[in-house]
């Protein structure tokens, strides 16, 4: 009797309809109590709802009943990891492993909560075991390429990742994985193929990528939506609503709670931190939900000075770190993850705020319907551009991104010479990440280089891969330019130094379909001038934002023909060239680009509509903030 309750429910999970299955599956132990397999039926549907910790129970007591049922142990292991319990889930590991040595999915699911501990190298050890004991399993080598990357192995990864796909062709989202790692490596061959059918995949409805690398390929606004949606309702769909008493928080101040995972030296950080120091205290609490790693940087200190309430919650699940911010009572959380690494958007799927915003870190939409407004300007998100958002957009009157204007530029000076660039000839530069360089802007960039004699393209080293460093030099070098008029710059640990050597260069080139954001704002704000092509999504129309803001619109140029036709002109023309130089410095301090406690203004009567709209029982609509 117990085993036909069990059969019905496992019939009726393969259908999808969970709550019948944990019902067959509860009448199967209430008449086998001993029936270790429908404990462990039971935790394998729990698990699918969402309820860890009660599936952890069911498969403690089928382990109980059966000290010997490896499976049990594994996917304890695995609703531990979805807890954040990885040493707890590495021992549940352990002990299937000590049961069945050659098991491969026990070695692929420790590995991955090594990975999780950040231990890629012990990691990719347990992934090897897996690959050697079960040659097929896909998601091994994935896996593998996954470690790999965060080893900045970024060749040997690719390798693993074509395997898998060989394996698994329609592995969800590894068709955009294995593009971001060839962008990353400047790889570029079979590049453009591989986006159309990436892109035609998402026309069908098919996980062919995850929505950040869809930023970088020629895509519009509607597609990288249907990209999001398509992610948000595989991995993150909303969960059972928790209705909140939110009209009724009694708080004369509104409480806006800032979640991410890089409050520490990172461009978000670099981004607001002034704006967290001037909220005006007398209307708003602020509060920090910091998911990412521990950090005692110069900006982490800063920060946690700056929130008036800092909670480190990288070791608490998603649904511990919601349940905080209710607790907390917070009227507004704001996501500056998105669709970026390390998001923890399970947070918001659960409702940790009557109103959850997406800004700055996902240029895009999130795709979901439980982020109520989206953050931006007219530039990013022009008015015929909004159906391509689930967010109710709120319109800043100026650029949307926040800029700290405290920044130091360093007094240090120091030559072209010291940073291998030639003293009498123009500079093109781009600091942009790797990964936005597609082969048309290249081209653009080389065919400048050809034609403005003896320039050079100064490019970020990035994250110091060689191989990529060697395919642009050998992209070059196709293309009948010499490698070394390519100058790589290294990192520089000081910011301020960094920002200095920006004047070494004469023109800063822009990226297409994933433009310079941070990266834009810092050269602005040395003054150098930052020429850009206007692109039909968020991501590539953020520097045309910034340009407008400070109003140097004479270097937004709107196809690719007349960027490059633009790039010629002030490279050839040094007097035009020096005029766009005088007035970017002239607006530079005056612009409302770099002044912070406008922005915060700004931000801030935002943010006063949503409340105020939620207060009066109205839901999310357009917000258009008045300057």
């Amino acid at each position: 009797m117990p085993s036909a309750y069990s059969n019905l429910g496992m019939a009726y999970r393969k259908m999808g309809r969970l709550d019948k299955a944990l019902d067959s599956l509860n009448a199967a132990i209430e008449c086998g109590p001993k029936y270790a397999l429908g404990y462990y039926n039971r935790g394998l549907v729990q698990f699918e709802l969402g309820q860890n910790i009660e599936a952890i129970a069911n498969y403690d007591s089928a382990i109980t009943l059966n000290p010997n049922f490896a499976d049990a142990y594994i996917n304890k292991g695995v609703a531990q990891a979805e807890l954040r319990q990885y040493e707890a889930a590495l021992v549940s590991y352990d002990h299937a492993i000590s049961l069945v040595p050659m098991h491969g999915e026990a070695h692929l699911n420790r590995g991955l909560a090594l990975a999780k501990l950040m231990r890629y190298a012990n990691a990719m050890d347990d992934y090897e075991l897996a690959i050697q004991y079960e040659p097929g399993l896909a998601d091994a080598y994935r896996a593998c390429a996954e470690a790999l990357k965060k080893l900045k192995r970024l060749d040997e990864a690719l390798v693993y990742y074509d395997r898998a796909i060989e394996l698994q062709p329609d592995s969800p989202y590894i068709l955009g994985d294995w593009l971001a790692t060839k962008l990353r490596l400047c790889s570029w061959d079979g590049l453009y193929a591989i986006a159309d059918r990436i892109t035609k995949g998402v026309e069908d409805s098919a996980k062919t990528s995850i929505p950040f690398n869809m930023l970088t390929v020629p895509a519009s606004p509607e597609i990288q939506k249907k990209c999001a949606q398509i992610f948000i309702k595989d991995r993150y769909p909303a969960r059972k609503p928790i209705l909140l008493g939110s009209s009724e928080y009694g708080h004369e101040r509104i409480r806006v709670g800032y979640f991410s995972s890089d409050f520490r030296d990172h461009p978000v950080s670099h981004l607001i931190s002034q704006l967290i120091e001037y909220h005006d205290r007398s209307k708003f609490e602020i509060y920090a939900f910091s998911f990412g790693p521990s950090s005692t940087d110069r900006y982490r200190q800063r920060l946690e000075s700056a929130f008036d309430h800092f909670y480190d919650v990288k070791d608490s699940s998603e649904g511990e770190i919601a349940s905080l911010a209710r607790d907390m009572e917070i009227n507004i959380a704001v996501d500056l993850n998105g669709h970026t690494q390390d998001a923890r958007t399970g947070i918001f799927s659960l409702r940790s705020a009557p109103i959850q915003v997406n800004y700055l870190g996902y240029p895009g939409t999130m795709g979901a319907d439980y982020y109520d407004y989206i953050i931006a300007d007219a530039t990013v998100i022009p008015m015929d551009h909004v159906e391509a958002y689930t967010e109710k957009v709120a319109y800043l009157p100026n650029s949307y991104l926040v800029a700290d204007a405290t920044r130091k530029i360093s007094s240090n000076i120091y030559s072209r010479e010291y940073y291998g660039l030639p003293d009498d000839a123009f500079v093109f530069c781009c600091f942009n990440n790797h990964y936005k360089i597609t082969v048309d802007i290249f081209d653009i960039w080389m065919r400048l280089l050809e034609r403005v004699e003896g320039s050079v393209l100064w490019l970020s080293v990035g994250m110091g891969n060689p191989v990529a460093i060697q395919n642009l030099s050998r992209q070059a070098e196709l293309r009948g330019v010499s490698p070394d008029r390519l100058v790589f710059a290294r990192r520089m640990d000081d910011v301020s130094d960094h920002l200095a050597r920006h004047g070494l260069a004469d023109l800063f080139l822009d990226t297409f379909y994933y433009n310079a954001h941070t990266t834009a704002s810092d050269a602005l704000w040395a003054g150098l001038p930052v020429l850009t092509c206007q692109g039909s999504t968020f991501a590539g129309r953020v520097a045309a934002s910034l340009l407008r803001t400070l109003d140097v619109p004479e270097l937004i140029t709107n196809s690719h023909s007349e960027y490059e036709q633009r790039a010629l002109e002030l490279a050839l023309n040094p007097v035009l060239l020096a005029a766009i130089k005088y007035k970017l410095a002239e607006n530079r301090m005056v612009s409302p680009l770099f002044d912070t406690a406008l922005f915060t203004k700004h931000i801030e009567n935002a943010y006063m509509q949503m409340w105020a709209r939620h207060q009066a029982g109205l839901g999310p609509f357009q917000i258009n903030v008045i300057p």
